[in-house]
């Protein structure tokens, strides 16, 4: 491998996505309380997360735009109450809150020695906005499947974060958690790839990852090492 940049995966490889749905569940569900109270009484935190999963299988069109599913799960929760024109609001508290991240613990100084060294392009089928999450600075670039109308394992958009870096898929090493989204679609691209395995999970499919990390430390390490021979 001639790695020449790197693309990175973002929920649950640089912070953990649960405890942060979690959170932003609660925010919006605080915030219904507060600004439309008969919503709030219909939709508990596990009916409008329902509503949402319910809202994704109908639209199938929007699998890989998390924002145009939630907005059209407030829509559907506040206009029959007569709230409807608080949509964008009710959404700005849930993604307000959905971007408060809490890193893993070896996530930036990784990503600085990284940005370092070379440049960093995002890549996510979520909707976190790295400017707002204070590490926009660290990469090159940034894209997301919303935007880019595909997501993960799609080849497409790993052929993206190619073209944006000017390099050819086999000089982009992807790193992700996930052995299908990330290793099965970098790899169907013809991106070299990194399984982010915190957990120390036994790997299920066919193929290996290229290399095999447990945390970004390790990455950043096995990076320099070859970068220095």
């Amino acid at each position: 491998m001639q790695i020449r940049a790197v693309s990175l995966d973002l929920d649950d490889t640089l912070w953990p996505i649960a405890p942060i749905v979690r959170r932003a569940e609660q925010r919006l569900h605080d915030w219904l309380q507060q600004h439309c109270p008969p919503v709030a009484a219909a939709y508990p935190i596990d009916g409008m997360r329902a509503l949402r999963e319910r809202i994704a299988e109908q639209n199938p069109q929007l699998a890989h735009d998390y924002t145009a599913q939630r907005k059209l799960s407030l829509t559907e929760a506040l206009q029959p109450h007569g709230y409807g024109d608080l949509m964008e609001a009710a959404f700005d508290a849930f993604y307000a809150a959905r971007n408060e991240v809490e890193l893993y613990a070896d996530s930036l100084p990784a990503l600085q020695r990284l940005a370092a060294r070379l440049p960093l392009i995002s890549l996510s089928n979520g909707n976190a906005d790295l400017g707002r999450i204070g590490l926009r600075h660290l990469f090159a670039d940034c894209i997301s499947a919303r935007e880019f109308g595909m997501a993960k394992p799609a080849p497409e958009i790993f052929h993206e974060a190619c073209r944006r870096l000017g390099l050819a898929p086999q000089q982009v090493l992807h790193v992700g958690d996930d052995p299908l989204l990330d290793v099965h679609g970098a790899r169907s691209a013809g991106l070299p790839t990194a399984w982010l395995n915190r957990d120390g999970a036994a790997w299920a499919q066919a193929q290996r990852a290229d290399v095999e990390f447990r945390d970004l430390t390790e990455l950043a390490d096995w990076l320099e090492l070859r970068l220095a021979a």
